[in-house]
């Protein structure tokens, strides 16, 4: 698993912002978006490509597409779902499917409870969508849910992570073929497994709280 914090002013201007207590939920939905702009075009660095015959104005050349089989983007319910627009603005035309998954909390197995994906997910890449790696069991599972499904490659894009986090994800998924990026590593998980310092609950702080 390659782990890459993305170092980029205004990716640490706007996580800034972004932790605020005072931050309302339409400015941390568009701060999201736009920190999820910025992170994907990194994430994306690998994505594959063809070339492609092309005329301009002037003369012919030899340019670039995305190569098939498309990509697909997967946000993880619902917190995931702040981080969908900024994801498609940058690849408008990757296709969109999605995963919800919870934690029993009397078990504390993780529980998909809704999936929407294509049948069959042999040769695509896909990119996995969820702002917090706290505890990193749910993304975990996604990611063997999705390789069981037979994606060639599965790419990880988290607002921030917990260092407990990122060691039991590469402990999970062992020697499969995953990328993991993010804007920043914090310091710990507390006694009620946040993120410190974090940024709270980002399902909350981008929705409102769900009674």
């Amino acid at each position: 698993m390659r782990v890459q914090v993305v170092e980029h002013p205004l990716i640490a201007h706007k996580l800034t912002h972004l932790r605020r207590v005072e931050t309302t939920s339409n400015v941390f939905r568009e701060l999201t978006k736009e920190l999820v702009t910025l992170l994907s075009y990194e994430a994306s660095g690998s994505i594959a490509t063809e070339p492609v015959e092309i005329q301009t104005p002037v003369a012919q050349m030899t340019g670039t597409r995305l190569a098939g089989p498309k990509p697909l983007v997967v946000p993880i319910l619902r917190a995931g779902l702040g981080m969908l627009d900024g994801m498609t603005a940058m690849i408008p035309t990757a296709e969109v499917g999605f995963l919800g998954m919870a934690r029993n909390e009397e078990t504390l197995d993780i529980v998909t409870y809704a999936e929407r994906l294509p049948d069959d997910l042999t040769g695509r890449h896909v990119f996995v969508l969820d702002p917090m790696l706290a505890t990193g069991g749910t993304l975990a599972e996604a990611v063997r849910f999705l390789k069981k499904a037979g994606a060639a490659k599965v790419t990880c894009i988290c607002l921030l992570a917990a260092p407990e986090g990122i060691e039991r994800l590469r402990g999970e998924v062992g020697d499969l073929d995953i990328e993991l990026y993010l804007a920043a590593i914090d310091e710990k998980l507390n006694e009620k497994s946040y993120i410190v310092p974090g940024l709270g609950d980002a399902g909350d702080r981008l929705y409102g709280l769900a009674e």
